[in-house]
């Protein structure tokens, strides 16, 4: 069930919601492993997603510690992979669609990604039909205003504070130094996220989170543990923005699956 909260700022997280990078991750270093006759399953790759780029290499590499890769050399030949396959990146169905509308009705948008800095130039920049739409109100994991990586809450804070809300210091929604009208404008964002770190760096920001997860890992079953989403979709197309307080989409804009 949808959030009874009346919001009035969106963030969108990047990778896997927005554009289809995730296929590209899971290609790129299952081309790594297999030089080492291995292979990156979706519960290896559930672990990862979400995580600030060290840190995933790092977790994945520890289900392979025969293969003489370090973190240095594996990010290197992904690195070289994955640019070669960025200008090419497609977005993923509705997200056009809906940062279009929310444009244009006035609401404030804004990105709070993982990704480093040059990573995000080089995936969005044949992708500025959708994403000049946020103007400039990005935020990077290589940033100095992202802070801790999720699942901690700072980059989603930082992402409003782009937007000029007034959302308290980098701690968990609803801890000791968050105020009460911080704590009630944390509450006005929704975030949207593909990645379980994500839904709980959102959770922790005190905003209400829609978990749009791919495929693959929502056939692993929803976390048991933790904070959990306010709602889950199978696809951006699916997003009701009324119940969510927004303004609704016109009929065109609902008979629109593709843009």
């Amino acid at each position: 069930m949808a959030s009874q909260r009346k919001i009035e700022y969106v963030i969108f997280d990047m990778d896997g919601l927005m554009i289809d990078s995730e296929r590209v991750y899971t290609d790129v270093t299952n081309d790594i492993l297999a030089l080492h006759g291995a292979k990156m399953t979706w519960e290896i790759k559930a672990g990862l997603m979400g995580l600030p780029e060290r840190a995933a290499a790092a977790h994945l590499l520890s289900f392979f510690p025969d293969i003489p890769l370090t973190i240095d050399d594996y990010l290197a030949q992904r690195t070289a992979g994955q640019d070669a396959s960025w200008p090419h990146v497609q977005l993923l169905p509705g997200v056009a669609r809906l940062v279009e509308h929310l444009v244009a009705h006035g609401v404030p948008i804004a990105i709070a990604t993982g990704s480093l800095r040059r990573n995000y130039e080089r995936k969005t920049a044949h992708l500025q039909h959708v994403f000049a739409r946020f103007e400039g109100h990005v935020v990077c994991g290589s940033d100095d205003s992202a802070g801790r990586g999720k699942p901690f809450p700072d980059v989603f804070l930082a992402a409003a504070r782009a937007l000029g809300r007034t959302v308290g210091p980098n701690e968990d929604g609803g801890a000791a130094g968050v105020g009460e009208d911080e704590r009630a404008e944390r509450a006005r964002g929704l975030v949207f996220e593909d990645a379980i770190p994500g839904v709980q760096a959102g959770k922790r920001a005190g905003m209400s989170v829609v978990w749009v997860p791919d495929e693959n890992l929502l056939s692993l079953g929803r976390p048991q543990s933790g904070e959990q989403p306010d709602q889950t979709l199978r696809s951006l197309e699916q997003f009701v923005p009324e119940e969510w307080g927004l303004p609704p989409f016109t009929t065109t804009e609902q008979s629109e699956t593709k843009v």
